[in-house]
């Protein structure tokens, strides 16, 4: 049975904000919840960025409802074996309801120490390492370990959930489904991309969950839903590697300089009509996902929830859920 979450974006919102979006979510329906893991926003007009780690604190304390990272970098900025103890955590305070979703980052959040931005084989291979030092941790015992990337000495954490912290892996090309299916507990990605799915799933994923998201924006007019999207998300049709390979927000606001409204409009469900929002999901479905999550862009939250529970979800056809069972098998 596919599930459908909501997705907290720490790009656009504050703390206590996030915390009061997330009861909402709960309250309407949602399933469960993703949250982003940024040092910088997109570009200013977001303005916001809290420390993802203090506020999955808070949300253990605030809802019942499962929580993936979509996703964390454990690579450059923060070490892997500090990830794996803020993972074990959270996964402590959520009584086991966490998963540690993780990806190869953007230069926008990694690069602030000066460090040279690897090219994606380097970093692909940094997150394996990344990975092991992080499950290793996991069980429990104290743990060396000598890689190319990375150097662990005399480590053990001591605070640890009965089970190891499920982790799931990002992948926006191939290669990085690939890797997905053979390192990760399940997949995530923001791409409602069938034969992404199956590259994971034959690369060894299997039956494993794999996770997507994309944006909306709920607005009184489509014209409203579509001038706040772009606004605020212009670079959700940035092409490319350009959301990996841009180092500032500052960047990302030039290049965005190129994407119009008619964009956004075409890409991102805008408005009062639950059919265009159908139709996303549908896409998605149909691609194979077993959870899906929705952001919501603007200020318009309070209604988004309303429209979630009373007027999108009760209505969502049983085709649309039978067709995503049939493309999950």
């Amino acid at each position: 049975m596919v599930s459908f979450g909501y997705f907290l974006s720490c790009e656009e919102f504050g703390p206590r904000e996030l915390v009061r979006q997330a009861k909402m979510a709960e309250q309407a329906g949602f399933e469960r919840l993703w949250i982003s893991d940024h040092f910088h926003p997109w570009n200013d007009r977001q303005g916001q960025s809290p420390f993802v780690w203090s506020v999955i604190g808070a949300l253990s304390e605030a809802t019942s409802l499962p929580l993936t990272t979509a996703v964390t970098c454990p690579t450059m900025r923060i070490h892997p074996a500090v990830i794996a103890q803020a993972a074990a955590t959270a996964s402590v305070q959520l009584d086991g309801r966490f998963v540690l979703g993780v990806g190869s980052g953007e230069a926008l959040n990694e690069h602030i120490f000066g460090d040279r931005w690897p090219p994606i084989r380097v970093r692909l291979a940094m997150l394996e390492e990344a990975v092991e030092v992080i499950r290793a941790l996991h069980r429990g015992d104290e743990v060396d370990y000598r890689g190319e990337h990375y150097t662990v000495e005399n480590a053990r954490i001591y605070t640890l959930p009965p089970e190891p912290v499920p982790i799931y892996v990002s992948g926006f090309g191939r290669k990085s489904a690939t890797l997905a299916g053979r390192i990760g507990d399940g997949y995530i990605s923001v791409m409602p991309s069938r034969s992404l799915v199956r590259t994971f799933r034959e690369a060894g994923g299997g039956d494993r969950p794999a996770q997507a998201g994309f944006k909306v924006c709920h607005a009184p007019t489509e014209e409203e839903g579509v001038r706040l999207a772009h606004q605020l998300w212009p670079n959700e049709q940035l092409p490319g590697e350009l959301a990996q390979t841009l180092p500032t927000p500052q960047h990302f606001e030039q290049a965005s300089s190129l994407v119009t409204p008619e964009m956004i409009g075409s890409a991102v469900p805008c408005g009062p009509d639950p059919d265009k929002y159908v139709t996303t999901i549908r896409q998605y479905l149909d691609a194979g996902y077993d959870e899906i999550y929705l952001q919501q862009i603007g200020p318009h939250q309070d209604e988004f929830f309303r429209f979630w529970a009373e007027r999108l979800r009760p209505n969502l056809p049983e085709p649309v859920l039978a067709g995503a069972q049939g493309a999950r098998r």
